[in-house]
């Protein structure tokens, strides 16, 4: 990051309990301590955050309200992208966590400061393959979502913003597919996805099930999206594989259904 960045790392960073940075309680005053603070204008998160559901409740929304910064990461981290657009009215951005930076093309890492800097210019994915019911022509909408089994977990609280007339982002790691099934299928039944505008779907990396290989996860999700009635474009390059392309979480983009281009309408900070 050169001299474009200061970075600042909590000095308590490396605590960990099992699968959680720390107690619920150390973990959300890390994260109050950054909101309050004006001399922080980003939050990046290092890893996914296993147990980041866990401390919402616990998280300063009037802060963050007072002084928007854009809070970045992705996977687990879906939960507060939510959470900061539904509570705080805060976009934020879905996009790498700072362990996965160094193994992406130099590219996805520029574009994400752009992001941050309010410069991003161009389309966010080009090259993009139809997905879900036939459909033609332009759509537009907030783009809401990230990670599928996160999904389905937070779109039955109070704490994830609606999905009516969103473009739905989804990717997913290590699922099988018959859990991709399940999930959708229960996002759908909640009655979340009957608004949807379309769907915008990255990666789904080692989602395979050596007991039933087939259909694999991918296809579930084309036919699940079909079954709804929902369409959309899908080969984006966001989420656990080789690339990840941030995208600002509430933020508007439209979708080109006939030329597979998404393209960016608004920056990434409310």
């Amino acid at each position: 990051m050169g001299d474009r960045y200061r970075l600042a790392v909590p000095d308590d960073i490396e605590r960990a309990t099992g699968f959680l940075a720390g107690r619920d309680e150390e973990r959300a005053d890390e994260i109050n301590r950054a909101l309050r603070d004006p001399d922080v204008r980003a939050l990046w998160l290092a890893r996914g955050g296993y147990g980041l559901m866990r401390i919402l409740p616990l998280l300063d929304a009037d802060a963050l309200r007072a002084d928007p910064k854009p809070i970045i990461g992705f996977s687990d981290t879906t939960a507060l992208l939510g959470w900061a657009h539904r509570v705080a009215g805060v976009r934020a951005i879905h996009g790498p966590v700072v362990v996965q930076l160094g193994k992406l093309p130099a590219d996805d890492a520029g574009w994400l400061f752009a992001l941050v800097e309010g410069r991003a210019e161009g389309p966010l994915a080009e090259g993009l393959a139809p997905v879900g019911a036939a459909a033609h022509g332009r759509v537009e909408g907030p783009l809401i979502g990230g990670n599928l089994v996160m999904l389905g977990h937070m779109v039955r609280t109070a704490l994830f913003p609606p999905l009516a007339g969103a473009v739905l982002l989804l990717e997913e790691v290590d699922e099988k597919p018959y859990s991709v099934d399940r999930c959708l299928t229960g996002i759908e039944l909640c009655g979340a996805l009957d608004r949807v505008a379309a769907a915008l779907v990255g990666d789904f990396i080692a989602c395979v099930d050596p007991k039933y290989p087939a259909p694999g996860a991918l296809e579930v999700v084309d036919e699940r999206l079909r079954a709804f009635g929902l369409a959309g474009l899908g080969g984006a390059p966001i989420g656990h594989g080789l690339r990840n392309r941030a995208v600002p979480f509430g933020g508007r983009v439209a979708l080109d259904l006939d030329r597979g281009v998404c393209e960016l309408l608004d920056p990434a900070v409310s």
